[in-house]
């Protein structure tokens, strides 16, 4: 799974400060469009690794393990 650095993740919540308080530029917007789009692929990406590693419990003691979605 992939993770974000936490530089990445710092520099979004600075340009949301920013954003808040004096406004950002035509590059910071970019710049800050950029990084929450990889921040949510991210999110998604451990969200499907977490989901892909759940298995099921039967009331009989045995386990099922749930298919694999991977989608592209």
């Amino acid at each position: 799974m992939k993770y974000m650095e936490e530089s990445r993740l710092a520099r979004i919540n600075e340009l949301y400060k920013k954003s808040q308080n004096e406004g950002l530029t035509a590059e910071e917007k970019q710049e800050q469009a950029n990084l929450r789009s990889e921040y949510i692929q991210a999110v998604r990406n451990n969200l499907r690794g977490t989901l892909n590693n759940i298995s099921i419990l039967n009331p009989d003691g045995s386990v099922t393990e749930l298919t694999k979605k991977n989608k592209q």
